[in-house]
């Protein structure tokens, strides 16, 4: 029978990232499960590739106390280990007057967070980012920069497997709990010590599989992307991002030059129905009936769920996606504008008591395991510095954490 000292679900960045950290503060015999062939399948691997500088979080928060920290960690390990990264910056524009007054209080709120930031002028802006548009003013976030993340957590990989401490489990996925200290998986039993849940769209599960969560749900966002034709990239710089309603967890459409040349426009966030349902049919199963009736219940009791329910299915239609492209820059033509496979899933964690989105990382904890909920953006940016937070918390329980008998 498989034994792991601490046992991880999930190998996503968090997962890895947390094991990293583990491991430089001396743990040993670390096993990650993670249920496909390889790493990077999923929100780890699909997301824009965007280090966000901590523009957007509410004073306090876990993600405003990691996200530039964690920014900057990344960084610094990405020029250590010769891994894609430009810090080409990011603008953040407003297409209204009414914009403006929101991108001015997101300025103030960025500042009183420890962002790195300007408020800049239209002249300014067009030295920064010529083909940006905006009214009066935009912030300026030198510190934004884009990475690869599919390079990125496969580093990690090779990082953290390299001297045998630890090991991923590769196909094999968390089913539930037998008794305390075994674990049900795809590949069998497999005893542990101390257990942590980092696993992503599928935390609330195991979550509530140990009793802890009920009061949550995951509920699936479609991302689904755009691109710039070839010949029209050079009009981006860097990214250029609208005035986001920092009520809800989404940025809106926005313009991002990858670290390959390529330049994005999206995403959208479209209610999914399925945790997997990168495609229209594809990633369905008996839950999408689940999911489709959460969304019923927040589109009646939640005004700014049935804001996003009304406006972002639009966004399939090419017309409503050019005009939300459109007010960012100038001079954009519909021909400019080609399709992109690139789609991902954002699980965004519901409190189904309140019919609240949750807005923050949550971490619950019950007798040494640790369940990581809401892992989402900017959790790829957060992760070392979030890793960090999570070691500490594990290094205080180790010495509260009863021995599970040995299930053999």
């Amino acid at each position: 029978m498989e034994h792991a000292e601490i046992l991880i679900s999930g190998a996503g960045i968090v997962g890895l990232s947390i094991a990293r950290e583990l491991l430089r503060r001396g743990y040993e015999n670390i096993v990650l499960l993670e249920k496909e062939t390889d790493v990077g399948k999923h929100a780890s691997g699909r997301n824009s590739g965007v280090l966000h500088a901590g523009i957007y979080y509410a004073p306090g928060s876990t993600k405003a106390q990691t996200c530039l920290r964690g920014n900057r960690m990344m960084r610094e390990y990405c020029r250590e280990k010769g891994l894609p990264l430009e810090q080409s910056g990011k603008v953040i524009v407003a297409s209204s007057h009414d914009e403006h007054e929101r991108l001015l209080a997101l300025y103030d709120r960025a500042r009183t967070i420890g962002a790195a930031v300007s408020l800049i002028d239209t002249k300014e802006l067009a030295e920064i980012e010529p083909a940006a548009a905006t009214v009066e003013k935009a912030i300026h976030s030198p510190e934004t920069a884009v990475i690869n993340p599919k390079r990125i957590v496969q580093h990690l990989v090779k990082d953290i497997t390299a001297d045998g401490r630890a090991r991923i489990l590769f196909e094999t996925a968390f089913v539930r709990p037998i008794r305390p200290g075994l674990a049900l998986t795809t590949s069998g039993p497999l005893r542990y010590r101390r257990f942590i849940n980092a696993s992503g769209a599928y935390s609330d599960v195991v979550a509530q599989a140990f009793g802890l969560g009920h009061a949550y749900q995951l509920v699936p966002f479609k991302g689904l992307y755009r691109q710039l034709v070839p010949e029209r990239r050079g009009m981006i710089r860097g990214s250029i991002y609208p005035v986001p309603d920092i009520r809800n967890p989404f940025l809106g459409v926005h313009f991002t030059k990858s670290v390959a040349g390529e330049v994005h426009i999206g995403p959208t966030a479209i209610p999914a129905l399925g945790r997997e349902n990168y495609s229209l049919f594809g990633g369905l199963d008996a839950e999408a009936f689940r999911f489709a009736w959460r969304d019923v219940v927040l589109f009646t009791r939640n005004a700014k769920f049935r804001t996003i329910a009304l406006t972002e299915p639009r966004k399939y239609m090419f017309s409503q996606f050019f005009k939300d492209a459109s007010k960012l820059v100038k001079h954009l033509n519909p021909t400019d504008i080609a399709p992109s496979s690139k789609v991902g899933i954002r699980p965004q964690l519901v409190n189904v008591q309140t019919n609240e989105l949750v807005m923050d990382f949550l971490v619950e904890e019950h007798d040494g395991d640790i369940h990581i909920l809401n892992a989402i953006s900017p959790a790829f940016t957060s992760s070392f510095a979030f890793a960090e937070t999570i070691a500490d918390l594990f290094d205080s329980q180790e010495t509260k954490t009863p021995d599970h008998n040995d299930p053999a």
